[in-house]
């Protein structure tokens, strides 16, 4: 009599198909409060309906943007703190669409881990849904992925994708001209660039995540998860007020990066980088590290993360508008002939 082959379930190979399902429903609530006018179905189906015309546009362009979160991941994985490490991923994605002008509509994420532990599941796609609410997009999807032999212990991985919507004819950039002002809006700490980086400072200085912040209240790792700022309500105010030619989200590249891009060609961000106070957490790096200027610069954010090219006699009106909306704004520069981003002044 030959002997049966043992009999493996998928379970067995390491992979919980409950767990997702209890997932799914967990997350139901969370999802439930960024809907939107435009949504059409709830999660869990094969693909998620939107209605643009419910969401009010009658002739639109769409726009897509997908991101992560880097290594910042490391350090919310090493520290358990995963209660914004989503909002980073929202903030990443949205802000990119506000620099065309688009109003975010959708959005969806991917999250991978080895073994999926419900609870933190739940609370990494919490802070996710916690962002798109702010955002004013819904979280209408996205996949769950238990890939055993992957990810090691609590490992996982984030990845986010947001559409967005602008009428036809309103994109931008546009109009960018010589003589435009630069405004720059605060950020809140280094936000989700640069980590690699941030790391290899913090090793090298011996400070562990765990112990005070050198250069701010609480512990350094809690210090440095500070969520990435989303500024999509005030920028779209200001689009709509009239006068903003063209936005630059300050993310990996830094201000000298990412101002070029937002840029016709023959014309040059003159940046004044007196015009603002560098933050405590980027002076640290700068100290601990070593860090020249130019690489703090191309690196970081150095606090902008968002610069907006508006037209010189609008910009005393925008100022005032989105001061009025909780920003920090500094005049940072203007437009002039030329290429890339000249600096003026210094930093450190």
């Amino acid at each position: 009599m030959t002997r049966g082959k043992n009999r493996l379930t998928y379970a067995d190979a390491g992979v919980d198909i409950g767990a997702g399902e209890a997932l799914v429903e967990r997350i139901r609530p969370a999802t439930k409060r960024t809907d939107r006018p435009g949504v059409m179905s709830a999660i869990g189906g094969f693909g998620a309906l939107f209605d643009l015309r419910a969401a009010g546009y009658t002739d639109p362009i769409l726009i897509s943007a997908t991101d992560g979160v880097g290594t910042k991941l490391r350090i919310a994985i090493d520290t358990g703190h995963l209660d914004t490490i989503g909002t980073d991923l929202v903030a990443m994605c949205v802000n990119d669409l506000i620099c065309q002008g688009a109003e975010p509509l959708f959005f969806l994420d991917y999250f991978a881990t080895g073994k999926l532990k419900v609870g933190a599941a739940a609370t990494i796609i919490g802070g996710i849904a916690e962002g798109c609410a702010r955002a004013g997009c819904a979280l209408i999807g996205g996949e769950t992925a238990e890939m055993p032999g992957l990810y090691r212990g609590d490992d996982f991985d984030l990845a986010g994708f947001a559409v967005g919507a602008v009428e036809r004819g309103k994109t931008l950039p546009d109009g960018v001209t010589e003589g435009d002002i630069l405004l720059g809006l605060g950020s809140d700490g280094v936000h989700s660039n640069g980590f690699s980086l941030v790391r290899r400072v913090a090793e090298a200085s011996g400070i562990g995540w765990s112990a005070p912040c050198p250069f701010a209240d609480g512990t350094l790792g809690e210090t440095l998860l500070t969520p990435t700022r989303l500024y999509v309500t005030p920028v779209l105010a200001a689009i709509r007020a009239g006068g903003v030619r063209a936005l630059a989200h300050i993310t990996g590249g830094g201000l000298t990066g990412n101002l070029p891009r937002a840029l016709p060609e023959g014309l040059c961000a003159e940046v004044d980088l007196g015009a603002w106070t560098l933050p405590p957490v980027f002076r640290w790096l700068a100290e601990s590290g070593g860090l020249t200027e130019r690489e703090l610069l191309r690196t970081f954010n150095t606090g902008i993360g968002m610069a907006l090219v508006v037209a010189p006699d609008r910009a005393g009106a925008l100022i005032d508008l989105l001061r009025g909306l909780g920003e920090t704004v500094s005049v940072i520069g203007r437009v002039v002939p030329g290429a890339g981003v000249v600096c003026k002044g210094r930093l450190l």
